[in-house]
């Protein structure tokens, strides 16, 4: 009776384990249907559920790097922002929309809404929507708070991303992602794209000496600065640099501004918060006022502008008569545009080769271009390895002109100093 009650508690101890094996079997098995349905769901076929290794955007020497893309707008720019958004889109990089106090709740859940409903952008996770909305004044400070507001939530949700780039809802580029993403791959990522210069001229007297409050900072609304009647003397604490409003800043830089322990962006943000147009002159203060971000920077903001003549705050509206000339600058992006300009559907067909409602092409779309018939087919409708870039004769050229700005003596001998 003894080896009895021996080995049947033996027999019934192997038996339960066995089911113990079987049953988290089965519970891990329920688990991975379940997300993955969750993750591909219906929409998605077997074919176009990626391997692994293939969707992570890997790193390290000789790889591609990561840009993250703060695009933001006002009332009536909704339509707008995505348009760009497809035109920018790469699965490496990161996307933050932000639409300003000036647009309306509605206008903000329709672009969360069409991001939601596009099935590469479900795949890849890579794009947020600002939920909240708060007041911006293009022309004075709030700007400049939003921008870093936006820096420091993509500092906070992906911690991968190496360069920080700033488009508004009128910019657009000519250039694909694999182009920019083979340009930016051999350099250093320290290097800031910075328009700058400390030849204040006019703007001495009416951007830094005159003081401006800007409501947008305190008020809900979107509403414009109002000068003080007082005046104040340039500052001799720090040197003032000036230039263009649209960067892209290295990671490195954008930590400095967020989360230096040195006291200087933070002193200098609150001398620009009565500053009109801070946004052309707030990183440029702060990078050129930094040692160890003096010589990281480069004198071009890689942007194509056409200005008046007398030029006014605003470069003109570019339009088909400009689109040689641009495509040919060598630069990476361009501005103003007007909505669904016939020279948005060129550089759609001709540069981008964007199908209508599809993202810019680039080697990780590995969908067929044309059907039996000769129709186009959106190739980006299914995906390969998004590791991998293929750029085009306007790439090769952009990492020219790159090399050039980079390695260049008398560019780097007036870095901060012009």
């Amino acid at each position: 009776m003894d080896n009895c009650r021996t080995i049947i508690p033996m027999r019934l101890l192997k038996l339960s384990t066995r089911l113990r094996v079987l049953v988290f079997v089965v519970i891990a098995l329920g688990f991975v249907a379940f997300f993955s349905y969750n993750l591909e769901g219906s929409v998605l076929s077997k074919k176009e559920k990626l391997d692994i290794t293939s969707r992570i955007p890997m790193k390290g020497p000789g790889k591609p790097p990561i840009l993250s893309y703060w695009i933001s707008g006002s009332e009536g720019e909704g339509k707008k922002i995505f348009r760009l958004l497809k035109a920018v889109y790469h699965p490496r990089n990161r996307y933050l929309l932000h639409l300003d106090a000036g647009s309306r709740a509605s206008e903000r859940n329709e672009l969360a809404r069409l991001v939601r409903t596009e099935k590469v952008f479900r795949a890849f996770s890579n794009i947020e929507v600002m939920g909240s909305s708060y007041a911006v004044d293009r022309t004075a400070s709030s700007v400049v708070a939003a921008t870093l507001h936006g820096a420091a939530v993509m500092l906070k949700i992906w911690k991968d991303w190496d360069w920080f780039i700033t488009l508004s809802a009128s910019d657009y580029p000519i250039v694909t992602q694999d182009d920019l993403l083979h340009a930016f791959t051999s350099l250093p990522r320290d290097r800031n794209f910075i328009d700058h210069t400390s030849d204040l001229g006019w703007k001495e007297f009416e951007r830094f000496d005159k003081i401006i409050v800007d409501p947008s900072l305190y008020m809900d609304k979107n509403l414009k600065y109002f000068v003080a009647s007082e005046t104040r003397p340039t500052p001799d604490a720090f040197r003032i640099f000036t230039g263009s409003p649209w960067v892209i800043l290295s990671r490195a830089f954008v930590e400095q501004c967020i989360y230096s322990l040195d006291n200087l962006p933070r002193k200098l943000l609150m001398y620009f918060t009565n500053v009109a147009y801070a946004a052309e002159s707030y990183f440029q203060t702060v990078i050129c006022n930094s040692p160890e971000f003096q010589n990281t920077t480069i004198n071009n903001d890689l942007r194509y502008f056409v200005w008046d003549n007398p030029p006014a705050l605003e470069p003109h509206f570019l339009n088909l008569s400009d689109y040689r000339a641009m495509v040919d600058s060598g630069a990476a992006f361009a501005r103003r545009f007007v909505e669904d300009d016939p020279i948005i559907r060129k550089l759609d067909n001709e540069v981008l080769k964007r199908m209508p409602n599809g993202v810019s092409y680039g080697k990780w779309c590995s969908g067929p271009t044309r059907d039996q018939k000769g129709n186009k087919l959106d190739a980006c409708s299914t995906w390969g390895d998004i590791n991998s870039v293929k750029p085009r004769a306007t790439g090769k050229k952009l990492r020219r002109l790159i090399a050039r700005l980079v390695w260049d003596e008398t560019a780097r001998s007036n870095q901060c100093k012009v």
